[in-house]
This record gives structure tokens, sequence and C-alpha cells, in this order.
């Protein structure tokens, strides 16, 4: 058979070949076992050898030509291939972005935000204080003596080191040491709510090692209990945004306000209607923390009282557990976006 013809039959079978398979098929024609090329290569030992060098020299260069016009046809395929599923999968970049999932407040920090938009209402400041705090502010500076029982170990974080004056430092237990660091800067009238995180050594259903909390002082030549429960009773009303509110002040013991009070709500209506919830602890603040204040206790008087964020996050939304909140399941947390 010509050289030439073998050629240019491999040449047009390959440009005629639609796909891989196709392609494939056709190079067996020529390159395979019993393919026209391979056939001339075998007759080659018949030959006597000048006419072997000559002839297998001729069919060596027809077979590169075969296999040149094999690999350009199968580089085509494949680029057609690719350009086909490019265009097939292509970006219509002339549609909107998916754009990023627009984020919400966590329901903690809604309470938190709404706690202090209902407190600057009415007059309040807002103040923030270090959470690594000294144990004469957390403790000693709000009436607590050196043997009470929330010094122990059992119930407060203490933290290596102490501070400048020697003092064990400690997460701190709870919002209001902000109330004599803050008189200490500001003199009377003085009307602050002080919220943040606070530390303890709990955790259940109820309880968690750290958790927030909101404090809130007034102190003033002539505030009375009268006042405090004024206030709290109307940020109750607010806060809940409802009138059905009944609220009471059960006498109790703080060792940083006398009287004491735990504060006490109950709803008309609802699934907690005729239950009395416990929502905040209250008084009017003792002689010895206004005497810490740097004020006198014979001038002026006052209250306070220390509501937990979460708490009040749960009695609004109606959550049972606590440790939900921190817990970021975003199935939970989607229903307060």
């Amino acid at each position: 058979m010509d050289l030439d013809q073998i050629v240019a039959d491999a040449q047009q079978s390959f440009e005629g070949a639609a796909d891989i398979t196709t392609l494939e098929n056709e190079k067996a024609r020529f390159l395979g076992k019993s393919g026209a090329l391979t056939e001339l290569l075998k007759g080659l030992g018949k030959l006597d050898p000048e006419a072997r060098k000559t002839e297998g020299a001729r069919i060596n260069v027809a077979k590169q030509q075969v296999e040149a016009a094999l690999n350009a046809r199968r580089q085509a395929l494949a680029d057609a291939l690719l350009n086909q599923r490019l265009a097939a999968e292509a970006i219509d970049v002339t549609l909107p972005g998916r754009g990023t999932g627009a984020g919400s407040l966590h329901p903690v920090m809604r309470t938190w935000e709404r706690v202090e938009q209902i407190f600057r209402s009415i007059g309040f400041d807002v103040a923030d204080g270090p959470e690594i705090e000294t144990d004469w502010y957390n403790f000693t500076a709000l009436n607590s003596p050196e043997n009470h029982p929330a010094r122990s170990m059992q119930d407060t974080f203490y933290v290596d080191g102490k501070d400048a004056d020697g003092r064990p430092l400690l997460l701190r237990t709870h919002t209001s040491p902000m109330q004599v660091r803050y008189a200490r800067m500001n003199r009377p009238p003085i009307k602050v709510i002080a919220p943040g995180r606070t530390y303890r050594v709990d955790s259940d259903a109820t309880h968690s090692p750290m958790f927030n909390q909101v404090e809130g002082l007034w102190i003033d030549e002539n505030v009375s209990f009268a006042d405090l429960k004024g206030v709290y009773t109307d940020f109750l009303k607010k806060f809940f945004e409802r009138d059905d509110i009944l609220v009471r002040f059960r006498p109790s013991y703080f060792p940083f306000t006398e009287p004491s009070a735990e504060i006490d709500m109950m709803f008309e209506h609802g699934k907690n209607a005729g239950k009395w919830l416990e929502i905040s602890g209250s008084g009017q603040v003792h002689p010895a923390v206004i005497r810490n204040m740097g004020l006198d206790p014979e001038r002026y008087i006052g209250f306070a009282f220390g509501s937990g964020l979460e708490r009040l996050t749960m009695l609004r939304y109606g959550v049972q557990d606590l440790r939900l909140f921190f817990e970021n399941d975003l199935r939970f947390l989607r229903q307060f976006a």
C-alpha cells in the first residue's frame, strides 16, 4: 500500500472522528496490532538489509505523520469538550449576586440595648467598668465582710496576681462595684445603670459561669423606696410591653442595701398568669456603701437594683433553659432575628 495514501487516509479518518471513542477506534486501523502501518513494519523482515533500511525509514516518517494527526485531533476534541463544559457552567455576571446574609443581634444583646434605651429615656446614664476587679471594690466597698461566704473559692473565680495596692484580683461576681467606682468620679445627683458580664462558679439550666447583669443606682438627697418601686415597675411595663404586670417587693437581705427586697412580677394573662416570677434584687443603698463612695450618708440616700439580662430575656421570650443562649445553635437564635 502506498504510504502517502495511508497517511492521507489516516488524517481524513481522524479529522472525521466526532468524539474520543471514535478517534481511538480509527487509531486502531492504522496503529493497532493489526493496523496498516503495523503490518508494513512486520513485513520489513522479508526485505534485504539495504531495502529494509530505506523502507523502514519511510514507514517511520509516515508513522510520525499519522501520530501527529492523531494527537492534533485528540487535542481538538479535548478543547471542544472543555469549551462545551465551560459554556454549560458559565456564570451570568449580569445577574445580581447572592450577597452577604444579614446578621442579627443575639437575644441577650437585644435585651441589653432595650434596657439601656428604657433607662436613658428617664435620665439614667450608662457606665462600664473592669471585669477583672479587686476584692475591695467587689466585696469590701459593698459592705461584704472578710468572712462573707461569697468570697469563697466555691463561688468566686480568683485571678493570679494583685493590683498595685496589693489587693487580690478576681472576676467580678456582679456589676455592683460600678456603684462605688461611678460615685467616686461623679457628684450627686447620680442616676446610672451599669450593664456587663459577670462571673460565678455556677452552671445549670438556670445558671451560667458567665452571665450578663445590669446594675442600677440612684443617689440624691431625697430618694425613697417609693421611687425605687415606681422606677422599676415602670421599667418592667415598658420592657415587656404590657400593663397587666403586677409587682411585689419581698423583704430580703443583701449586704450592700438596707432595707433589701427581692422584686417579683406576675402576669395577669398568658402562660405565666397567676405565677410570681423573681426578677431582681434591690434595696436602699447601705450607709456604709455610701460612705465608701466618698459621700455623707447623713445627707445622701439612694436605691440600687440588679437584674440578670439572661433572666429578663428568658421571661420575655419564654425560654426555659439558660444554656440555649450560649450554645450558638442558629436554629434557636434565628427565632429572635
